[in-house]
């Protein structure tokens, strides 16, 4: 029977009864050859026996052949719906096959073929939905059949082809080596050159490689043993032709090594940071190599096969490996970057981008429990994502990730017992007392703890910013500006954490590098305009995508990179400048920052030069109110304003305005916040350069002033004079501030300007007050410019009409000793601003100035000798200067303007209303706070402006009888105005105090006043006789109505009566009598005498009025 195992067989086919005995027999001689180790007997029965236990047809018969989904259905003549039936002899066949391979499972070695091409076939019978299984006799009780059918032998049958391969983990290490090594062969004799495989070869290969997992899974307890094998055939299909069986290779190569790293084998390898060892035990030796072992097939599938599919296999399982058992990872990291490093310089897209999906994994999870080694392999290779080109938001990403790095660094650097050494030796260094147990102790958590000592932060540190540097210089603009916010980010947010020799590195040796090399690559860019993408065509011309012309050069596009660096160097010197100053290296540091910055605003565009001022304006506006700048800071700062104001005085575009204004703002605002730092000489070229800039701004036939508006550096310059009011500390500058500003209202060149050699030689020259007192003293000699020059000299109108105000605001502000002596410029300018009225009267210019002069001359007539100052005879000459100008102004503007030529434009009645509200303000102020409030005033001046009022007063009365009809209401209401005013100034009830100032007022004004009313009533008689019985003109007789009342109310005080013309007699006898406050009346008697016949009904009833006056006056009485 030995020799002859098939004969048994020859009654297989005669009854079902005796198969079970046949069975036993078989399975009984089958086990006694494995006993005694006989392979070929072995072979020879399991042969028989698997070929009877399914029922396949010969070669030369038809057959049915299961297709895989992919496969291509191959052109033969077999009808693919012929059925495999299972007979219940085949069942038990199976059956006894199975009992036989687990009793010798330990035995079988290479006869495990055998069995495995059986089961291989079971498996496709059983997968397959043609076969089925035949029912059996009811005789027979252990071939009897469940009632549910064929699918119940079916499950019982795939149930033990199942276990077969999960009792593996009983069998000894040979004996599965053995198993592997068969379904190995199994499935390789399957495997040719060719793509193209049938469904059966493919099945038969789909059996081994999941059986070869199943073995796998089942023996993790010793995987090393039994890897190599399973790796080796995993990588065998993965380099096959055919994509189906790639893809069933990579499946289970994914979840075979997603067991082994997820099994307890790895448990405790790596729960936190931790190094590399050197030198390890056997155990440590062997695990190490376990696991490159583990993930090494992934290693060589990257990188030997050329084939996409594959490579993303792997890319893929490492990804899952990463995501599910990450942490458990340690001495396969160095391999693992460098795939993932290799993986950056892929030429396609979807390479890359599962590659970076694994260092997202890694940089937001993994960073805590890597190897400290790999920590900065790691920063290198985000940085390698971040330099490829091929998908624009991997770069963008992988900045962000940097950023996560930092976070990550950072917590170790505060951590760190060798920072807080370092920090404690930098305080000692820095005279900051520290005790010597502190160092110590941080010294001795060193030697404990090795493991932080040896993890460098300061160079993972560095690592980052390295790569961010060479990100920064990157050609595309979205990347290299991502890398410089990531990297002023990162300064900004942890900058608190760094110690001073991490600072004085970062500066140098990547900060004021990137400056440097970002700046040449953007002078040394294209200016070539782009044109967007190809969108099509249309008429037979292309069109092209538009791009904004902001963005349209790649010189505008570097430009936008350097905003961001000056941005985040701002942001560096608005948080962290106090602690900058303390490097070593800072003064260097400092004035390379100071001339990139001036670069910039000379050289640079626009948008640079924009983002260089507010890089200076930012440092100034928040160190400054902390106390944080020195005066050398200032200065500095200054310098750059000056030169960047005296380099380019006469660009003319949009782009140069709007960064001078910006300057002129950056000096207003570094003159606020640093008053205290500024001395004379400091706010001289402050001045100086303000004068520049309206000198270079300034043009008559400017555009933006054609078209009624003011120019953007003039807007700048309006701005920021009123924050040039001096302090305290230099209170001696109010006079060159105010006698600049007088410059531009009076035409005159600035004495800035004209003493800037004298200045340059000796920049004290205008702070000793030399050039004031020579300036009073040459206008008292009548050596100044007279009033009649043209307010501006080019200036523009515009400019001056925003500057009056501004200009008057701050000599009010000004200490009483300062506005003493310039309040002589300051009406004299105004004067020349109101003077337009008699050429432009429809301006503006003299209505803003006639209210600012209002103010000005009303709170200089209030001010106490006391407040001037101690030198007196200074201000006696300041005064009487003061006084010749306001005279000279009265006389131009109430006087003067009066024989201008009437425009034929008539002007809107909301004007002229307007212009004539203005004129009696400016009378009442001449009156009632000029006149009769002045206390020191000479009598020649009060003569002048007194003759001012009366010559007013005369509009009316000068005026023959034929025109008079003629003048505009206004003029009479204003000429009436002013003769009431002078009535005012004489009557003792309208004084409001005691001064003898203001005795002199009425004495110098009663008798001018007795005149102009004997002229009024003289010339009403003249008119009256020359016209006969035709009426006079109404303004005549409102005229003399008002006189003839005006003198019946008006009361004189004993001194204003003393200096009527009248005979010394009456003065004597009305003094006597104390009967002096109509004694104005006894001297216009001869004229009332006249008028008692005049035809005009009122001006009769006056006379008698006033003749009633006279005679109580006199003390006569009637006799009846």
């Amino acid at each position: 029977m030995v020799n002859h195992p098939g004969l048994p067989f020859t009654y297989f086919n005669e009854g079902e009864a005796i198969i079970l005995e046949i069975l036993k027999g078989y399975q009984a001689f089958t086990q006694a050859c494995g006993v005694l180790r006989a392979i070929e007997p072995l072979n020879s029965f399991l042969a028989s026996l698997c070929k009877f236990t399914i029922n396949n047809p010969n070669e030369g018969e038809k057959r049915s052949i299961l297709l895989s989904p992919g496969s291509k259905k191959p052109e033969t003549s077999m009808d693919q719906r012929d059925s495999i039936i299972l007979t219940p002899k085949n069942v038990q066949a199976l059956r006894t096959l199975f009992n036989v391979a687990h009793r010798l499972h330990n035995i079988l070695g290479p006869s495990w073929v055998l069995v495995l091409e059986t089961l291989a076939a079971l498996d496709r019978t059983i997968h397959s939905p043609h076969a089925s299984t035949q029912e059996v006799s009811a005789s027979v009780s252990r071939l009897s059949r469940d009632t549910s059918g064929q699918y119940s032998d079916f499950h019982i049958l795939s149930s033990l082809n199942s276990q077969l391969f999960e009792s593996s983990a009983l069998m000894n290490v040979a004996a599965v080596k053995s198993l592997l090594s068969a379904l190995h062969q199994l499935s390789s004799q399957h495997i040719s050159g060719n793509s193209q495989l049938s469904g059966q070869q493919i099945g038969s290969i789909a059996f081994s490689v999941e059986r070869m997992t199943s073995i796998l899974v089942n023996n993790l307890h010793r995987v090393e043993s039994i890897w190599d094998q399973i790796a080796a055939h995993h990588l065998e299909l993965a380099n096959c032709p055919n994509p189906q069986l790639r893809n069933m290779a990579l499946d289970s190569l994914d979840h075979s090594i997603c067991s082994v790293v997820g099994s307890e084998k790895f448990q405790g390898i790596s729960s936190a940071p931790h190094p590399l060892k050197e030198y390890q035990s056997v155990e440590e030796s062997e695990t190490r190599s376990f696991e490159y072992a583990v993930l090494s097939p992934l290693v060589i599938l990257y990188s030997s096969n050329k084939n996409i599919d594959v490579q993303m296999g792997a890319l893929k399982i490492l990804l899952h490996v990463l995501e599910r058992h990450g942490e458990k990872l340690s001495y396969s990291w160095p391999s693992i970057l460098r795939m993932l490093r290799a993986v950056a310089d892929a030429s396609e897209k979807d390479v890359i981008s599962l590659g970076f999906q694994s260092v997202r994994v890694i940089m937001n999870e993994g960073l805590a429990t890597i190897p400290v080694q790999c920590l900065d392999e790691c920063i290198l290779v985000t940085g390698a994502y971040g330099a490829q080109k091929t998908d624009i938001n991997i770069s963008l990403t992988a900045a962000g990730l940097l950023w996560t790095a930092t976070d990550f660094i950072v917590k170790g650097l505060s951590g760190s017992p060798a920072q807080k050494a370092n920090h404690l030796n930098e305080e000692v260094q820095l005279g900051v007392s520290t005790e010597e147990g502190d160092i110590a102790a941080s010294e001795e958590g060193v030697k404990r703890n090795p493991l932080q000592q040896l993890v460098d932060y300061n160079k993972l540190f560095f690592s980052v910013f390295s790569v961010l540097q060479k990100l920064g210089a990157d050609d595309r603009p979205e990347v290299r500006n991502s890398a410089v916010r990531t990297l002023f980010q990162t300064l900004c947010t942890h900058g608190q954490k760094l110690s001073l020799s991490m600072w004085e590195d970062c500066l140098w040796i990547y900060v004021f590098p990137m400056l440097e090399h970002v700046s040449h690559l953007a002078s040394t860019s294209s200016k070539d305009e782009w044109h967007g993408k190809e969108l099509g065509t249309r008429a037979g011309k292309a069109v092209h995508m538009l791009i904004h012309h902001s963005r349209n050069t790649a010189q505008k596009q570097w430009d936008e990179t350097i905003v961001l660096l000056l941005g985040g160097i701002a942001r560096l010197l608005r948080s962290f400048f106090p602690l900058l100053q303390q490097l070593s290296k800072f003064s260097s540091g400092w004035a390379i920052l100071l001339a990139f910055l001036k670069n910039s605003i000379l050289n640079g565009s626009k948008e640079v030069a924009l983002a260089a001022i507010n890089c200076l304006q930012t440092f100034v506006s928040s160190n400054c109110p902390k106390g944080n700048l020195e005066s050398s800071f200032v200065k500095s700062v200054l310098d750059i304003y000056e030169l960047v104001l005296q380099t380019s005085p006469n660009y003319k575009s949009d782009s140069a305005d709007k960064v001078k204004q910006e300057v002129l703002r950056g000096l207003g605002d570094l003159y606020v916040q640093a008053q205290s730092l500024f001395n004379d000489d400091m706010y001289l070229r402050l001045m100086a350069v303000m004068h520049l800039m309206i000198k270079s701004s300034m043009n008559s036939s400017d555009y933006d002033s054609e078209l009624g508006s003011i120019p953007a550096v003039q807007r700048g310059i309006l701005e920021i004079i009123p924050m040039l009011r001096p302090t305290t500390m230099l209170s001696s500058m109010w006079s060159p501030l105010l006698l600049e500003l007088l410059c531009y209202l009076n035409g005159e060149e600035s004495p800035l300007h004209r003493n800037s050699k004298v200045r340059e030689q000796n920049s004290d020259a205008l702070a000793n007050g030399t050039k004031r007192a020579s300036v009073e003293q040459g206008h008292i000699n009548g050596t100044g410019t007279k009033g009649d020059t043209v307010v501006g000299c080019g200036w523009g109108i515009l400019f001056i009409e925003k500057l009056v105000p501004i200009m008057v605001n701050l000599f009010l502000e000004a200490p009483s000793n300062e506005r003493c002596s310039a309040s002589p410029q300051v009406i004299q300018g105004l004067g020349r601003c109101m003077n337009t009225r008699r050429d432009n009267p429809r301006g503006t210019l003299w209505r803003v100035s006639a209210e600012c002069f209002n103010r000005v001359v009303t709170d200089e007539v209030r001010q106490e000798n006391a407040e001037c100052g101690s030198d007196m005879n200074s201000y006696r000459l300041s005064r009487a200067r003061f006084w010749k100008e306001v005279a000279d102004v009265y006389e131009t503007f109430l006087v003067g303007s009066c024989g201008r030529v009437l425009s034929s434009d008539v002007p809107s009645a909301d004007s002229a209303t307007a212009d004539e509200s203005l004129e009696m303000t400016v009378l009442t102020v001449f009156g009632d706070s000029v006149l009769k409030l002045q206390k020191e005033a000479p009598v020649e001046v009060l003569q002048r402006l007194v003759n001012c009022l009366d010559r007013c007063a005369s509009r009316t009365g000068s005026l023959p009888i034929q025109t008079v009809g003629l003048l505009p209401l206004h003029c009479s209401r204003f000429s009436l105005g002013c003769l009431q005013m002078m009535f005012s100034l004489c009557s003792c009830i309208s004084k409001t105090s005691s001064y003898p100032a203001v005795s002199e007022t009425s004495k110098v004004s009663i008798s001018i006043l007795t005149k102009r009313c004997e002229v009024i009533l003289g010339q009403f008689l003249a008119d009256e006789n020359d016209l006969g019985d035709r009426p006079l003109p109404s303004v005549r007789i409102e005229e003399t109505v008002c006189v003839l009342q005006e003198l019946a109310r008006l009361i004189l005080d004993i001194e204003t009566a003393n200096a009527l013309n009248i005979p010394l007699y009456l003065k004597d006898a009305l003094r006597e009598n104390q009967s002096h406050g109509r004694a104005h009346l006894l001297s216009l008697l001869p004229t009332f005498s006249e008028l008692v016949v005049s035809r005009e009904a009122r001006v009769r009833e006056l006379v008698q009025v006033l003749l009633r006056l006279i005679s109580s006056e006199l003390g006569l009485q009637r006799l009846t």
